[in-house]
């Protein structure tokens, strides 16, 4: 009579046994990216678009329960890919491979985001500037100060952050905007931060400061054009606002 083996018990060596099944995630992630090849991102709610991120670092796991944990965490796909890499290694599951491969894809993002702004009038592609900031600054932790110098046809010249700062204040110096505007023989400059609350609102010392930097550039020529406040939830012009 013989026993009756366990299910999970290894078979003897060179015994055969019938076709093992494969891992139920992996026809799922191919039916994911049949989808997306059908519909693109539009197709995929955050959660699958992260599924999708993930498979590379993780390729022999079933990874929805983390896409899922991720965005409980920090809200959407934008949150996640924009988060420091300490915080997003609190999360069981996240390793250094998969903290690189989501940094590469936000680096990737920015870089797109710039190149549809690099070789364009910016003011006659004010969308495709209001995706950029929002695309570099909108989803930050912490708020960073940044200033877009122009040349005399509005073309980018560079493109720097002037300041990182805690969760509600950047420290700006007008001097040092005038001075760096001035090595790059700037015409003019955008600035633009962001706020991590999520509401785009300027406060009054966002105002007093906008004020400082056009009263320090005003005498030597050189315009601000806006400065742009990026939020989760939108943006504020401080030109559309009549603030400057």
């Amino acid at each position: 009579m013989s026993r009756r083996r366990p299910p999970d018990a290894p078979l003897p060596s060179g015994e055969a046994g019938p076709a093992e099944a494969e891992p139920h995630y992996l026809g799922h992630r191919d039916r994911l990216r049949a989808r997306f090849a059908q519909g693109g991102a539009d197709a995929l709610p955050d959660y699958e678009l992260l599924e999708l991120a993930l498979f590379r670092a993780i390729p022999r796991r079933d990874v929805k329960p983390l896409a899922k944990a991720l965005i409980r965490r920090f809200g959407s796909f934008a949150e996640v890919i924009s988060a420091e890499p300490a915080r997003l290694a609190e999360i069981e599951g996240i390793g250094a491979g998969v903290i690189a491969d989501l940094k590469l894809i936000e680096a990737a993002g920015h870089r797109l985001a710039r190149g549809a702004i690099a070789a364009r009038p910016l003011l006659s592609s004010w969308s495709a500037v209001l995706e950029y900031c929002r695309a570099t600054m909108a989803f930050a932790a912490r708020e960073q100060f940044r200033v877009l110098f122009l040349d005399r046809r509005n073309h980018l010249i560079a493109d720097e952050v002037q300041g990182r700062g805690t969760v509600d204040h950047t420290p700006v110096y007008p001097r040092e905007v005038a001075r760096r505007a001035l090595e790059l023989s700037a015409t003019a400059i955008i600035l633009a931060h962001n706020h991590p609350s999520g509401d785009p609102t300027p406060s009054a010392a966002d105002i007093r400061m906008t004020r400082e930097i056009v009263g320090v550039l005003d005498p030597l020529g050189i315009l601000v054009h806006d400065h742009v406040i990026l939020g989760r939830d939108g943006h504020a012009s401080f030109r559309g606002l009549k603030l400057i």
